[in-house]
């Protein structure tokens, strides 16, 4: 039984990232399983799934950018803002028939209409899509037909790089990096409303999720394959397992001796004067291009020096006034 970690698990078409869920709970054999960011069922590509006490650390997980690869459909309007939602409008055959006329759209246009979206953004959320608003998911006013204000929020646009223009087709292809909590729906959406013909996402791959990339990713009928039997099969799966401390990137590191250690993991602040500073947090200086906890400026993973690897105890907040390092979330016995 996979006892904690997390899985990095290549999403096939057509499963809810629940469902998915369901599957590494039964293959780790533990209850407490959770998924560090939704992908809707026709998309692809790298979930990583928390399994144990790793769930713990999705809120640290804020400050994770993620890239996909996004296919869309030029022409095509409808109300989920892809194309397996109810249609409510298609000129493609207008716009094919346009090609050869002053109206034809172009190459140029359709960069041209991707131009904006960089840097931090307004975007409004689908009304097809699962954020709640006053505890209620956006899908369920949409489904019952009742009204609901949806409010535009800010999101931040790494890089948005066109990779492919077919025109003839009028489709396109583009990579996008992100901010947690950007709807790459959206962007098509509203790059449709800038050509004024409408658009709507034909395809979408997750490439990379934080410190996850599709090319580690676990295909999920591997779960299902036949194992080894005893020791072998064991370290096949713990092989296929990160510890949970390797998605934190951002903050910083200290060790500790064996006392101090001890004393930390017992719930006990330790001074930053009894730690050895290995890292400091990636933004203490800085501010990220996009809303986050004030405290991971100051967030440090905090490690026991043992003979092997520093053994991984858990994350705390360095509180500058006592100049001491304050247990967030114990991860060493859990």
């Amino acid at each position: 039984m996979i006892k904690e970690g997390i899985i990095n698990i290549n999403k096939p078409p057509g499963l809810t990232s629940h469902d998915c869920v369901q599957a590494v709970r039964k293959w780790a054999g533990v209850r407490r399983v959770g998924h560090t960011g939704t992908l809707d069922p026709m998309a692809t590509g790298v979930l990583p799934i928390c399994i144990g006490s790793a769930a713990r650390i999705m809120e640290y997980l804020e400050l994770d950018l993620k890239t996909y690869r996004c296919g869309m459909a030029i022409g095509l309007s409808t109300e989920t803002q892809d194309v397996w939602g109810a249609v409510c409008a298609d000129r493609r055959a207008e716009l094919k028939r346009a090609q050869n006329g002053a109206a034809r759209l172009t190459e140029e246009r359709i960069r041209e209409a991707f131009a904006g979206f960089a840097g931090i953004i307004e975007q409004t959320p689908p009304k097809y899509s699962a954020l709640k608003v006053d505890g209620k998911r956006l899908y369920e006013y949409a489904r019952a037909g009742e009204p609901v204000q949806i409010k535009a929020r800010k999101v931040f646009i790494e890089s948005l790089v066109i990779r492919h223009v077919d025109l003839a087709e009028l489709t396109v292809t583009f990579d996008v990096t992100c901010s947690k909590g950007t709807y790459i729906r959206a962007i098509c959406h509203e790059a449709g409303e800038i050509l004024g013909c409408g658009a709507a996402m034909n395809g979408l791959i997750r490439l990379s999720s934080g410190v996850f990339s599709i090319e580690q990713a676990v295909p999920l009928a591997a779960l299902a394959a036949p194992d080894a039997d005893g020791q072998r099969r064991e370290e096949q799966r713990t092989a296929l397992i990160a510890a949970p401390d390797v998605p934190l990137v951002h903050f910083g590191k200290a060790i500790l001796e064996q006392a101090q250690a001890g004393r930390f993991t017992n719930g006990g602040a330790v001074s930053r004067h009894d730690a050895q500073i290995e890292r400091e947090p990636a933004y203490q200086h800085k501010d990220p291009p996009f809303p986050f906890r004030e405290a991971y400026k100051r967030t440090y993973n905090v490690y026991e020096r043992t003979d092997d690897a520093p053994r991984f105890l858990g994350v705390a907040f360095y509180d500058p006034a006592t100049e001491r390092l304050l247990p967030d979330k114990i991860f060493a016995g859990q």
